[in-house]
């Protein structure tokens, strides 16, 4: 396996919100954010441990992972109280602060079933080609997680409350979009597709 360091250029990877519950400043949120050994969409598979030295760092000079909406750095909307990897993968727990324009209106789209992805945003320090030509991360530098409209790791998902066949629907019909819209061909200039 050849190994390969990327030491700049932030990287997302995308799961599913878990149990919610309403809390005195806002909503509570928890899932999995990652999950070890599966492999994405992208086809990237984080290895069990890639976040310790992240984690580790951060709490030692008592920083926290950020909660986001989609990725905006000018968006928080929310806090993660609790950012841990335990033998699934990077569990993460936390409130939306509904005080917060823009948490209110994550938290009214959480409840309608409109929104229910995580997906983090990293560095990868470390990691390697597996011989199935995927990526397996090592090592990776966590900065944030964000509340998102469309998982990367549709595996991670555990089940909100209030789930019904109506929100499972309509997370079905955007996973089926987003992966017709992943094998469409991309055109660059005079229309080849190869571009």
């Amino acid at each position: 396996m050849d190994e390969e360091r990327t030491l700049t250029g932030l990287e997302h990877k995308f799961a599913a919100i878990g149990d919610t519950r309403t809390v005195d400043d806002g909503i509570e949120i928890a899932g999995y954010a990652s999950l070890f050994g599966k492999p994405d969409r992208g086809g990237d598979v984080v290895a069990p441990g890639a976040y310790a030295k992240s984690l580790a760092a951060l709490a030692a000079n008592g920083g926290r992972v950020k909660m986001l909406w989609q990725h905006d750095p000018v968006r928080p909307i929310g806090v993660w109280d609790d950012v841990r990897e335990d033998a699934r993968g990077l569990y993460v727990k936390g409130r939306i602060l509904t005080d917060v324009d823009t948490g209110r209106e994550a938290a009214r789209l959480i409840r309608a079933g409109a929104i229910d992805g995580l997906s983090i945003g990293y560095r990868t320090l470390r990691a390697t080609k597996t011989d199935k030509g995927r990526r397996l991360l090592q090592e990776l530098e966590l900065w944030e997680v964000s509340l998102v409209t469309f998982p990367m790791l549709p595996s991670a998902r555990i089940g909100a409350k209030g789930d019904g066949p109506a929100a499972t629907g309509l997370r079905q019909l955007a996973r089926i979009i987003e992966d017709a819209r992943l094998m469409l061909p991309r055109h660059g200039s005079g229309g080849d597709p190869t571009l």
